[in-house]
């Protein structure tokens, strides 16, 4: 698996290098622009993802770019919002660009944005967009964990985990309070699988965790046997050789589009908007796809995790307004039917 990532990743880097200077230019910028950040040299990124993650895609920045350094800020994502909001209302934001996973947050405080758009910006669903200035830099989506060495008989869709033979906290699952991502999760399996898919499941006796990381370990170390992860947090562990395996399940895959912009208050504007371009062309996508386990809102995948079938699999957008409206009374609901208490 390790050899086929890295082949494919070479073949996009590759593919992307023996354009023509011109395309690359309509890809990532006009030569002006290129140019007038370079020129600025920098820009700082706050992020609400693993610090790790986005080293990771600074990095492959650097590759195309190596003239712009990226100062990276990171905090959880309520926390970031927090200091956007205080540094803004003291005229003192250092963002250049956000990335955040959560929707509802950045779009109440896209005023602090710039209007924006990526060269590409046709080629991306429109369903994933709550603003204009927003956009969909990183986009994961949720698939069903297991341990290789613990499953013989390893589910193949969502509704396989309302199973008895699963019973006895051999699922572990993260906490629907836990952020927008799970909640993202809870609602599909509400809305697509059936009102009754959390009782039945809940039934089972379900092993909770606060968050994906440890959740991911727990399936690693047999802790649990099967959970529903998001793909890049079990993907990684699986690239280094873990007991564990994933699959992108028939009824959907949800998906979280995060909304990342440029801030007006940016002091290397140019330089953010070549950064954004990046991480919203072909070549960033199709890195962050093979590299780090992503998924994509681009309309035409230029690439596919290990075992998407696109004849088969397919992606599950939440409709915003019912993401936004529904959150507070839904994650109740899920509270009691889990028996969770925060």
């Amino acid at each position: 698996m390790k050899r086929r990532t890295i082949l494919a990743g070479i073949a996009g880097a590759a593919a992307t290098a023996a354009l023509p200077a011109r395309a690359q230019q309509d890809q990532f910028g006009s030569k002006e622009l290129i140019a007038a950040a370079e020129k600025e040299g920098g820009l700082t990124l706050y992020t609400a993802d693993f610090a790790e993650t986005q080293q990771e895609v600074i990095k492959e920045f650097n590759k195309r770019f190596p003239k712009i350094k990226v100062a990276m800020v990171r905090a959880p994502g309520g926390q970031l919002i927090t200091r956007i909001k205080t540094e803004a209302a003291a005229d003192k934001l250092g963002a250049d660009v956000v990335n955040h996973s959560d929707r509802g947050l950045m779009l109440e405080i896209a005023d602090l944005f710039q209007d924006y758009a990526p060269p590409n910006a046709a080629d991306y669903r429109t369903d994933v967009l709550v603003s204009p200035k927003l956009w969909p830099g990183v986009t994961l989506g949720w698939a069903i964990a297991y341990n290789t060495q613990l499953v013989k008989n390893p589910p193949k869709s969502w509704m396989d985990l309302t199973k008895p033979e699963y019973k006895n906290k051999q699922i572990g699952q993260v906490i629907g309070p836990s952020g927008g991502t799970t909640w993202t999760r809870i609602m599909f399996e509400r809305q697509v699988l059936g009102e009754d898919y959390w009782k039945k499941q809940a039934e089972l006796g379900i092993a909770l965790y606060p968050s994906g990381a440890p959740c991911s370990d727990a399936v690693v170390r047999g802790e649990v046997s099967i959970a529903p992860l998001l793909y890049n947090i079990i993907y990684t562990k699986i690239v280094e050789g873990a007991p564990a395996e994933a699959i992108f399940a028939p009824e959907g895959v949800p998906i979280v589009p995060y909304a990342d912009g440029i801030t007006k208050a940016s002091k290397n504007p140019n330089a953010a908007r070549l950064f954004m371009n990046w991480r919203l062309s072909k070549e960033g996508q199709t890195f962050m796809i093979n590299k780090l386990g992503n998924i994509t809102s681009l309309k035409d995948p230029p690439a596919y995790p290990k075992g998407w079938d696109p004849k088969v699999i397919k992606v599950w957008v939440p409709k915003f307004e019912e993401f936004d409206k529904l959150r507070a009374t839904w994650i109740e609901e899920w509270n009691k039917t889990y028996g969770y208490r925060q």
